[in-house]
């Protein structure tokens, strides 16, 4: 029962919530404006004997209730035009307003020109269209008012003096011009707010979406250092399983036997697990922990012809070819030695892992225009697309036993000598990786 009373207590206004939503935009208020003001204009002057001097009856018989009847139609077909194509306002506005004019023009010189009454129907159509048109349009048309009343006077006398004709445009001309003066100080003053009040909703869209990333920020920041924790307090367990690996191997490696072969394997394996989980966690404390440059003047080509020979060995074993060129005209530059070079060691060592079949990896140094360039290339399977669009997102990696923090670290290196770092790859056809770094480094402010 509470609900049946409730839907009928919400029946009754919902016509008038249409009502509000169809009036809902300025255009159509204006239209049923002007609609009531010159349906009630004409239907009450309608009530007032006309006059017909020097006229006769034929032309003074004026039917005024069918008139407001169609008047009142066509201004219903006015406001459903605007309503249907919204866009076409304007100019449906302008098409009404004319005929309008001519309307009063018509009822001016069918009922006794300038003694008839229904001139006082320009002083509400001028009115209500500067409040929609503006100041000087009002002014405009309380001129044509005014001249079409001298024309009416003039097609059915008595005639009337100029005096009068301005007269009228003032009367009616000043008090459409204050009006429309004030509608567009309205409009723009509500135009302002909007705006105002679209940009307030735009700060508080950013706000709750930076108070949203700042939540996120902290929990990430909590998981970060309880995980920091977690890789530096697991460092010394795995320095003691090594130790004790090591210590193993020599024991059973005095040992002969099936056995003592198959448990050397073994402690292999788990020497080889340890070191692995050994280099994740310093990656990571790497990552976590990263340290602030230290600028020094160094030259980039030594650094990179270092690096190779450090890591030829191992290629070497691998079965891979290892190419070096520098450009000797590279100048010394303003680096930071150790870090640039984790940079770079980081692209070769992916190059290595691309060339586990063997293949070549080629590393060069150049200079370009006020940047010195580093590229790492190898001869391996590529970069796939769906890959290469992640490429430098933290934690993603196509390794088994990678962190997915080798390439951030590199990015982030780069950026910090104020470089940047880009790679291109055909499948099948190996990848470059290319380090871009200015020769005068951008100072980061503060």
């Amino acid at each position: 029962m509470a609900t049946i009373e409730a839907r009928d207590t919400i029946k009754p206004g919902r016509p008038w919530a249409a009502v509000v939503r169809l009036l809902a935009r300025d255009e159509r208020i204006f239209a049923v404006l002007l609609a009531l003001v010159m349906v009630g204009g004409l239907a009450t002057l309608g009530l007032v004997s006309l006059r017909g001097a020097g006229q006769s009856l034929a032309r003074n018989r004026v039917d005024v209730y069918s008139l407001v009847i169609w008047f009142a139609a066509y201004k219903a077909g006015v406001f459903a035009l605007v309503t249907v194509n919204p866009r076409a306002t304007r100019a449906i506005f302008i098409g009404a307003l004319g005929v309008d004019l001519l309307l009063v023009f018509a009822l001016l010189s069918l009922t006794g020109g300038g003694d008839s009454l229904f001139y006082l129907l320009f002083f509400p159509l001028v009115a209500v269209n500067a409040y929609y048109f503006g100041p000087r349009a009002g002014l405009l048309m309380a001129v044509v008012a005014g001249l079409l009343f001298y024309a009416a006077a003039a097609l059915a006398p008595p005639w009337v003096p100029w005096t009068s004709v301005g007269l009228l445009s003032g009367l009616v001309g000043l008090p459409a011009f204050a009006l429309g003066h004030v509608a567009e100080r309205e409009r723009r003053a509500r135009a302002e707010v909007e705006r105002l009040n679209a940009e307030l909703m735009g700060t508080l869209t950013r706000l709750r979406a930076a108070q949203e990333e700042l939540v996120v920020a902290e929990r990430m920041a909590t998981v970060g250092r309880l995980s920091l924790k977690v890789a530096h307090e697991v460092r010394n367990p795995i320095s003691a399983i090594e130790l004790n690996a090591e210590m193993l191997g020599d024991i059973v490696r005095e040992r002969s036997g099936p056995d003592m072969e198959e448990a050397s394997t073994l402690v292999g394996a788990i020497r080889d697990q340890v070191n692995t989980l050994d280099a994740l966690t310093d990656e990571y404390l790497a990552f976590a922990r990263f340290p602030r440059p230290h600028f020094e003047e160094e030259s980039v080509n030594e650094m990179v012809v270092g690096l190779v020979e450090f890591i030829r060995p191992v290629a070497t074993r691998q079965g891979i070819e290892v190419d070096v060129k520098t450009d000797p005209t590279i100048p010394p530059m303003t680096i930071d030695r150790t870090l640039l070079r984790q940079a770079v060691l980081n692209l070769i060592k992916n190059g290595l892992e691309a060339l586990m079949q063997g293949g070549v990896l080629s590393v060069s140094t150049r200079q370009a225009d006020d940047a010195v360039v580093i590229a790492v290339s190898d001869t391996g399977p590529g970069i796939q697309p769906e890959v290469g669009r992640r490429l430098f997102e933290q934690f993603f990696t196509t390794k088994p036993q990678g962190t997915g923090l080798g390439l951030s670290i590199t990015r982030q290196i780069v950026e910090e000598h104020g470089g940047q770092i880009r790679w291109n790859s055909t499948p099948g056809a190996g990848a470059t990786f290319i380090v871009s770094i200015p020769v005068k480094r951008v100072l980061h402010a503060g």
